[in-house]
């Protein structure tokens, strides 16, 4: 026989496992726009993605240790979203990937280049905020 704080706690059991399901699908979801946004490249496919950008390309030299590039994180895929169909976002291990590191002369990170017809046409160092990356990249749309 079932009374009635049982019913209800069934109820509320239920309730709290879709919550559950549903945040599951709205995290899924970020992530998957997230990786889209922003590439993530590596010295195998470093050349080749910037040799068929058709449009400004704006590199994050980062590390996953650097806390900096990781507070540049979250505006770079802001300006990805922003200018999406503008220009394209890609980011570099820099200590997965040395050899591309080294061949720009990456020596703090975070590191921003903007690449426009696969030759680098500026540089931006540090933690700067959303605006001076953004002055830089409108320079080549």
């Amino acid at each position: 026989m079932f009374e009635i704080g049982d019913n209800f706690m069934n109820e509320d059991e239920e309730l709290e496992r879709i919550r559950a399901k549903k945040l599951e699908e709205i995290l899924k979801k970020s992530q998957k726009q997230k990786t889209e946004d922003v590439l993530t490249l590596t010295s195998s496919s470093f050349d080749n993605f910037l040799e068929n950008a058709s449009l400004p390309v704006l590199v994050d030299f980062w590390a996953s240790w650097c806390m900096p590039c990781k507070v540049m994180a979250p505006v770079i895929e802001e300006l990805a979203r922003d200018y999406a169909g503008k220009a394209a976002f890609a980011k570099v291990n820099v200590d997965e990937n040395p050899e591309v590191a080294s061949r720009y002369n990456i020596m703090s990170i975070p590191h921003f280049i903007v690449f426009r017809n696969g030759r680098p046409t500026e540089r931006i160092v540090g933690a700067i905020g959303r605006g001076p990356l953004e002055d830089a990249l409108k320079k080549y749309i």
